[in-house]
């Protein structure tokens, strides 16, 4: 089963991460100057965003190729780091 453990740590050190990303973004929010830092995310120009009466659609396909492109960078950086 020692490959069930080895699974066990890599969700454990992606639940920190994903911790420690939430407490960075909280702790920049309230940073005077970097509060806007992260404003442009959700916002960029193809972004589709319908607001009618009773209703309101969003759909972020900019921002989604943006994100996909940095996460993508950052697996491959980081793959490559640990191929070394």
């Amino acid at each position: 089963m020692p490959e069930w453990t080895t699974l066990g740590k890599i969700l454990i050190g992606v639940g920190f991460g994903i911790v420690a990303l939430g407490v960075l973004l909280v702790a920049l929010d309230r940073i005077p100057g970097f509060g806007n830092s992260l404003s442009w995310l959700g916002k960029l120009p193809g972004d589709i965003s319908i607001k009618r009466e009773n209703v309101s659609f969003y759909f972020p396909i900019a921002t989604s190729i943006v994100l996909s492109v940095l996460l993508s960078l950052l697996f491959y950086i980081v793959g490559w780091l640990f191929r070394r």
